[in-house]
């Protein structure tokens, strides 16, 4: 069963996202000082008191957007509120009462549901002397808060408590967190709306309308999973400040992440972004598989076969990670990925035998050797074993490490990959002198 869900609503610019981070405790969406950075419906469970409640940020009710995207963010705050448990009109008791306050106050009079009024940026005595205006709005009397400050969090979660209906225990954790990164318009909302089965998410032709990172979760055969929708990548020349924003938070979601989707747009060429998005995967040594989004409309110019090739050619780091060929504006072939997905998981997770291992190493070495540097004494590999998972990491003992040549590890990896059951993820690989060796 769903958590109780609590709308933080209201018009630009009041703190609606810095409200959401202080009672979350934790930097959740995106805050800055001019209006209508928020988007998409952002939320995360969140423990207030001794329970635990869906926690969403919306975007300003009445935003002009740059991108005139208002339809889309107004569509998004509405479905916000038809879910909604339990509403938080927030106000800035600064600005006091503007137009749009009363314009939100009378939306929130016909949604019918519990309100409490939130007069937030009451940062001293002489704004909360201010606060009781809003009154005047018909919601009541208002708690006064600073989400910058943390001031007013408790007195918030006491008027709240008793409009929550029975305490909820922390949610189950997902089966897997999904990350899903990609170039703007590879189609990722459209991806992530495609799992969750409604427009979760705002879909645009406008490049960057995703900023913040937007965790959804979504079920298949009777497990829970989490997507994590991340803002499109642009090439760092052309960053603005709140792409550099968005940029952290994408990097945050990978190392999030079980598993990465990277979704490429079939109807460009793999770009710099592209590649500058498979470098921090590997960076996090996550298990990643290469979605292709757009195949309806790639399928008459080539095969999957052909565009495999081609991805090896421009991709070679991921060569040894799986292709999807979806089309995530009609579904198809997403529960597909999906299970591909949660294969790569389960192989992250393996631990293999430290007999299987060496005999694996004793086949990798009958092969090839290791090369030793040049003017130095020959590289002697002991025996191997595996000290952790996700991902898996192997330990090699040998007479000394740094005599390892960084091509022969990479062949390791790769001989590795065949042999064990580490076929289409990533492994970290570490030579660590033997105790006789290093006692000598």
């Amino acid at each position: 069963m769903a958590l109780p869900l609590v709308v933080i609503v209201g018009r630009p610019n009041v703190g609606k996202s810095s409200l959401l981070n202080a009672l979350a405790r934790e930097r959740i969406s995106i805050v800055d000082p001019r209006p209508g950075i928020t988007r998409d419906r952002v939320s995360a469970p969140v423990e207030l008191g001794e329970r635990y409640v869906e926690l969403v940020d919306t975007g300003g009710i009445g935003i002009i957007d740059d991108d005139h995207l208002e339809t889309h963010v107004e569509e998004q705050i509405r479905f916000a509120i038809e879910r909604a448990d339990v509403i938080l009109f927030v106000v800035d008791a600064v600005a006091g009462i503007t137009p749009l306050d009363q314009r939100v106050a009378e939306l929130l009079r016909k949604a019918g549901k519990p309100i409490v009024a939130v007069a937030n940026k009451v940062d001293d005595a002489k704004h909360e002397a201010e606060a009781g205006q809003f009154i005047r709005l018909g919601h009541g009397e208002p708690v006064c808060t600073s989400a910058l400050h943390g001031r007013g969090r408790q007195e918030l979660l006491e008027r709240l408590e008793p409009l929550l209906g029975p305490a909820w225990a922390e949610p189950a954790a997902p089966e897997m967190k999904l990350a899903i990164v990609g170039k703007r318009n590879a189609g990722k909302s459209t991806l992530v709306n495609a799992l969750a089965g409604e427009p979760r998410m705002i879909v645009s032709e406008v490049p960057g309308t995703t900023r913040d990172a937007v965790d959804v979760r979504f079920e298949r055969d009777g497990k829970h999973f989490l997507a994590i929708d991340t803002a499109g990548v642009r090439k760092k020349s052309s960053m603005s400040d709140i792409d550099f924003y968005s940029y952290t938070r994408a990097l945050r979601s990978i190392r999030r992440a079980d598993v990465v989707m990277l979704l490429i747009d079939a109807m460009v060429p793999v770009a710099e972004v592209d590649l500058k998005l498979a470098s921090a995967v590997l960076d996090e040594y996550k298990p990643v598989l290469i979605v292709v989004n757009k195949w309806d409309l790639a399928r008459d110019l080539t095969t999957t076969e052909e565009y495999g090739q081609y991805l090896t050619r421009v991709l070679p780091a991921l060569s040894y990670a799986p292709v999807a060929f979806v089309t995530a504006a009609t579904g198809q072939n997403v529960d597909t990925a999906v299970d591909a997905a949660l294969g790569l998981y389960g192989q992250a997770q393996t631990r293999v035998t430290t007999a299987r291992l060496n005999s694996a190493l004793e086949e990798i070495l009958v092969r090839r050797g290791p090369s030793p540097k040049r003017g130095t004494k020959p590289v002697k590999i002991y025996y191997a074993t595996q000290v952790g998972v996700a991902p898996p990491t192997v330990v090699f003992f040998c007479n000394d490490p740094g005599l390892v040549r960084d091509d022969y590890r990479r062949y390791m990896q790769n001989r590795l990959r065949e042999l064990t059951p580490f076929r289409e993820v990533p492994l970290r690989l570490w030579f660590r002198a033997s105790g006789a060796d290093r006692r000598a």
